[in-house]
């Protein structure tokens, strides 16, 4: 028997047709209004107190300083308070029927500190209830001074506290019941007052839009510049480990050679050496051997195209003299004081105890034109010492600092944190500046040892 499969294809129909771009754009309005004013109208969101980190408050101490964080709550409060004040004082209704419009002024704009949205659906209410209320006694409609003042301000907080498209979609409502209510139950001896609530209502929100849009516009600049900072900061620091590994790689692959070599070497400087001998000194040329062709597997990919390895070998303290010749010729003078029994250390402390020095000195003659500077370096048991101290610019309004990159300092802990040694710098209560490092090490005979 065979079976017959039926495929069954959807006919085109509305279903199947793609939407248009208005029936989209319609519908994404109706959802953002669903969104905005129906769902969670009613949830709890109170106002936070104002940051006093501002130009003015920022001045402020004590209590004074706590009492600032509320004058976002006491201008509410305040305002509310006015509406109340204007339905209370009204000549045209008794007392009772004052004091029950000004509770319904009141009411929606307390609300608005802590449920924004519902404070909007009830002014609407509020509006509706005072008018009711106030019978044919006000020559305004459907807002009367009290619920328009307080419609005003509920409109203005819950924009404040809402994004751009809640305000629009409250003034669209607003204007809605206006219309609507005015057409319904208005009449001639009625003097409408929708005009001047939509034009002034308008211009706020406006103008609450606008702060809005500056404000996200000043975050996201805020946040770009941490951004682009985070990543200078990552480059600067990705360009010191590369020039370190340059330096690093030059000085170890120049050991490795000179193992392989002596190692091949050895056994002729012996007459008639044991096999086991010449076994491991083959052993030590072909380890070396394979080690730095690894080293310059791994560590080559750190040479830009057009580095160049450099001629002489790396410069150690034995040429910090040179150094310091060079920085008294730009003009400032430099003190170099050594402590402690000179001994040779490992050429890569060596190497960058100088780099620090070197860095340390070129910082001085950038930020502090023409100040003096004293190098002290501290053979101290297990390691170096050094400090790099420098004194205030002599003539700091005559002489600018000139800009610098922001390598040094990340250089030198980069140099320090890679041999496990320790760093301090910082500026001193005379206005210079001081760079005190440690690097552990033993010396060259110790460590052959």
């Amino acid at each position: 028997m065979t079976e017959t499969t039926h495929t069954q294809t959807t006919p085109p129909g509305a279903a199947a047709r793609p939407r248009s771009p208005e029936f989209r754009l319609a519908a994404d309005a109706l959802r953002g209004l669903r969104q905005d004013l129906f769902e969670d109208a009613f949830a709890y969101r109170p106002l936070p107190r104002m940051s006093v980190d501002g130009p003015l408050t920022g001045k402020l101490t004590g209590r004074s300083r706590e009492y600032a964080a509320w004058i976002p709550h006491a201008a509410v409060t305040a305002l509310g308070g006015a509406a109340l004040l204007i339905a209370a004082t009204d000549d045209n209704t008794g007392s009772p029927g004052n004091l029950l419009c000004g509770l319904f002024a009141l009411i929606p704009v307390l609300l608005t500190l802590v449920r924004p949205v519902g404070a909007f659906w009830l002014s609407c209410a509020a509006t509706s209830a005072v008018t009711v209320l106030s019978g044919s006694s006000w020559d305004n409609w459907p807002w009367l001074p009290a619920t328009f003042l307080s419609h005003l301000v509920v409109l203005t907080v819950v924009a404040i506290r809402t994004r751009p498209r809640t305000a629009a979609w409250m003034w669209v409502l607003t204007a809605a019941y206006g219309l609507v209510v005015d057409s319904l139950f208005g009449a001639d001896r009625y003097n409408t007052d929708i005009g001047p609530m939509l034009v002034v209502s308008a211009i706020t929100l406006l103008v609450v839009t606008v702060y809005h849009i500056r404000r996200s516009a000043e975050q996201e600049v805020t946040a770009q510049q941490t951004v682009t900072a985070h990543e200078r900061s990552r480059r600067t620091l990705l360009e010191e480990r590369t020039t370190i590994a340059r330096e690093l790689h030059d000085v170890v692959a120049h050991h490795m050679s000179v193992v392989a070599i002596q190692a091949e070497a050895a056994p002729y400087r012996v007459e008639n050496p044991p096999p086991e001998l010449e076994k491991a000194f083959v052993t030590i040329r072909e380890n070396a051997v394979a080690a730095l062709t690894e080293l310059r597997r791994v560590l080559g990919v750190v040479r830009a195209e057009d580095y160049e390895a450099p001629d002489a070998p790396q410069p150690t303290l034995a040429d910090l003299e040179g150094l310091l010749t060079n920085v008294r010729e730009a003009g400032p003078d430099v003190e170099k004081v050594v402590t402690g029994a000179v001994r040779e250390l490992p050429q890569g402390v060596e190497l960058s105890a100088y780099r620090i020095v070197q860095e340390a000195l070129s910082n001085t003659l950038r930020h502090a034109p023409g100040a003096s500077a004293r190098v002290e370096i501290g053979y101290v048991l297990g390691g170096l010492g050094l400090r790099i101290v420098n004194g205030p610019p002599p003539a700091p309004a005559l002489v600018k600092p000139s800009p610098g990159a922001g390598h040094g300092i990340t250089g030198m802990r980069e140099r320090v944190s890679m041999l496990g040694g320790e760093m301090t710098a910082g500026p001193q209560e005379d206005g210079g500046y001081e760079v005190t490092v440690f690097l552990p090490a033993a010396s060259v005979s110790e460590g052959e040892a």
